[in-house]
């Protein structure tokens, strides 16, 4: 027994010495980690440091060459805003030689443009867009960054355009610039605006799936895929209707712009395009060029000879050719203003994206993480207005109401809310927009669609086919619900979903009507689902002003009577040790490196693909923004796709 107790008491002193060597060795690699990671931080101030430069009174100093020129190439998906980045993870992954993407801010591009117009150094602007992806349903963007292009123009700067191939998107951008470079091998492709949607009414039919729709209005074309094999002609009528005035819109800028040779401008190149193109000997690019769309055709060396002829050669530079700074170096020494420096704000809250029940996840706006930004903004002392800017289809019923209610509590504050609305304002995007106290919108915003819908497919037909069913009993009718999806929908439920809709839709009359001061019947005529641009959107009452994000500004500002202001919340601002990690990752919310290659395109098969790519995996992630407690949403599925 001794013996034993003696083999315990050894083996219990060497567990505890491992233990102890174990810990020791634990704190020693946590120590090491500790001081590698001062250095590193360390070493990142002092770069960030250097490559800003630091002035003798506050922020840094762009070390720009003088009589330079500024590339802008973007690459990425342009949005209203970018989620929080994760750098540390990017810069990680660039090491293993992962790829490292991002969204790209409109109000990032727009801030770079700001800044070089005044920018005494810049020149030339180079805008080379072919990785920048605008989707169709961006309209109101391209309009925005167009017109910002045509500011550093009238600052006196040259702007020059250069690509392989233009979309539709990156062309309007373009076409405000001093000149445009085409690859001799490129096109312009511009197609126009066309609404089409896959339906399933035969497939569910021949699969068994039982769709059970339940909806509210005459043009709440969302359910028709579930339910026709076509579209029906009231939501030809009505989709005809906003497209006409955005290719109208787009054609009027574009002509404005360019000395369009075709007879009819640009809405008749489109439409003669293959003739245009035979008569050019099958060559697109030379169509562009006699068509007047383009300048000059170039391939790429000759485009890069033909800036450094203007601002002079440099093969030392990073854009190795001609002197210059790239995009990324340019946005990562720009001085970064301290809105603390102003004792009253306007706050600026965005709602981009899917409208979904919580807290925010990427690419859609979570009710509650835009009602918690209002509530800070309402609570706030020093914010004395605060501008809604909405980019959204809409979404969850639940979670528009949540921001709704938090839109009313900022107004029963005494501070002004004005709603600045981007390419997208559609159902739940103007559930949380009615109440303000005015709205703004450009003329092609997509809005409207005030309506509701409620989509439940079960397969108990399915099931059947392969033998499969669902019994049991209940104390009530209800209790059926617990076997829905293997077997059918328990009419009481159905009674109980198409009564929510119903009342979800008076009830969403009632607040346009409160809030736009017109009748529930008024609303209900303009309604129903139906979908308007913001042109219409304005005659019929829906939108107080058309204007930018810097129109409602200035507006808020004038009905909380300030003259002397920050703007806080219109972008999230990098630290130095952030933005250094950024430029180790390659990654500035997807900006391409200027020292890799000065295009970022790679040909009109690969946008294409892009492009399908994109809209699939855009289809399966808004999936997942279908977690309304209700499951009844306000949503527009017509409206041309943002992402």
């Amino acid at each position: 027994m001794a013996e034993e107790r003696s083999r315990l008491t050894v083996w219990s002193f060497l567990k505890g010495l491992f233990k102890v060597v174990i810990g020791l060795s634990l704190l020693a690699q946590s120590l090491l980690f500790l001081m590698v990671l001062v250095v590193v931080i360390g070493i990142a101030s002092s770069v960030s440091r250097d490559l800003a430069g630091e002035a003798e009174e506050g922020g840094p100093s762009i070390k720009v060459p003088s009589e330079s020129a500024l590339v802008i190439n973007p690459a990425g998906v342009l949005v209203e805003t970018t989620p929080p980045a994760d750098p540390l993870s990017d810069a990680f992954a660039a090491a293993l030689s992962m790829p490292v993407e991002g969204p790209v801010s409109l109000h990032d591009l727009v801030a770079v443009l700001r800044s070089a117009a005044e920018d005494d150094r810049i020149n030339v602007v180079v805008l080379d867009l072919q990785g920048l992806f605008i989707p169709s349903g961006s309209a109101s963007k391209a309009h925005y960054l167009a017109d910002e292009v045509e500011k550093v123009r009238a600052a006196g700067k040259q702007v020059i355009a250069i690509g392989d191939y233009y979309t539709q998107e990156q062309y309007l951008v373009a076409a405000a610039a001093d000149e445009i470079l085409l690859h001799d091998f490129g096109m312009v492709a511009i197609e126009g605006y066309g609404a089409y949607n896959t339906y399933l009414a035969e497939a569910l039919e021949k699969l068994k799936v039982t769709a059970h729709v339940f909806r509210v209005g005459t043009f709440k074309a969302a359910v028709e895929p579930f339910l026709r094999n076509d579209m029906s002609a009231e939501a030809k009528e009505a989709n005809i209707a906003y497209l006409s005035d955005l290719w109208s819109a787009y054609a009027d800028k574009v002509d404005a712009r360019r000395d369009v040779t075709v007879s009819g401008g640009v809405k008749e190149y489109a439409a003669q395009f293959p003739a245009l193109m035979r008569a050019a000997g099958n060559n697109a690019a030379k169509a562009a060029l006699e068509a007047g769309l383009v300048d000059q055709l170039m391939d790429r060396p000759s485009q890069i000879a033909h800036i450094a002829s203007i601002v002079g050669r440099d093969e030392k530079s990073e854009l190795k050719g001609f002197r210059g700074v790239g995009y990324r170096t340019y946005r990562l020494s720009m001085p970064v203003s301290d809105p603390h420096d102003k004792d009253d704000k306007i706050a600026v809250v965005t709602v981009a994206g899917a409208i979904v029940d919580g807290d925010e996840r990427s690419g859609a706006a979570g009710g509650d993480a835009v009602a918690l930004e209002l509530k800070r903004a309402r609570t706030r002392k020093d914010v004395k207005a605060v501008v809604l800017r909405v980019d959204s289809p809409g979404g969850s019923v639940f979670a528009s109401e949540v921001i709704r209610d938090e839109v009313l509590a900022v107004k029963a504050a005494g501070k002004p809310v004005i709603v600045s609305m981007g390419s997208l304002a559609a159902s739940g995007g103007y559930w949380i927009s009615a109440n303000a106290d005015e709205i703004w919108s450009s003329p092609v915003t997509i809005t409207g669609s005030i309506g509701v819908f409620s989509f439940f497919p079960t397969f108990e037909e399915s099931f059947a086919e392969i033998g499969i069913s669902t019994d049991g009993v209940g104390t009530t009718p209800l209790t059926g619900i617990y076997a829905t999806g293997v077997g059918p929908l328990p009419e009481a439920y159905g009674e109980i979903i198409q009564a929510s809709v119903e009342e979800i839709y008076g009830r969403f009359l009632g607040l346009v009507a409160e809030g736009r001061e017109m009748t529930p019947d008024g609303v209900d005529s303009i309604a129903q689902g139906r979908v308007w641009s913001g042109l219409d959107a304005q005659r019929l009452g829906l939108v107080d002003r058309l204007g930018t994000l810097d129109d409602a500004l200035a507006s808020a500002a004038e009905k909380a009577g300030l003259e002397d202001y920050a703007v806080i919340g219109l972008t999230r601002e990098r630290t130095p040790f952030e933005r250094f990690l950024e430029g180790l990752a390659g990654r500035d919310d997807g900006i391409t490196g200027e020292a890799d290659t000065l295009f970022a395109g790679t040909g009109a098969s690969a946008l294409d693909a892009g492009r399908v790519a994109r809209r699939v995996v855009a289809e399966i992630r808004s999936l997942a923004g279908y977690n309304d407690p209700q499951g009844t949403y306000v949503r527009c599925l017509t409206c041309l796709p943002t992402e």
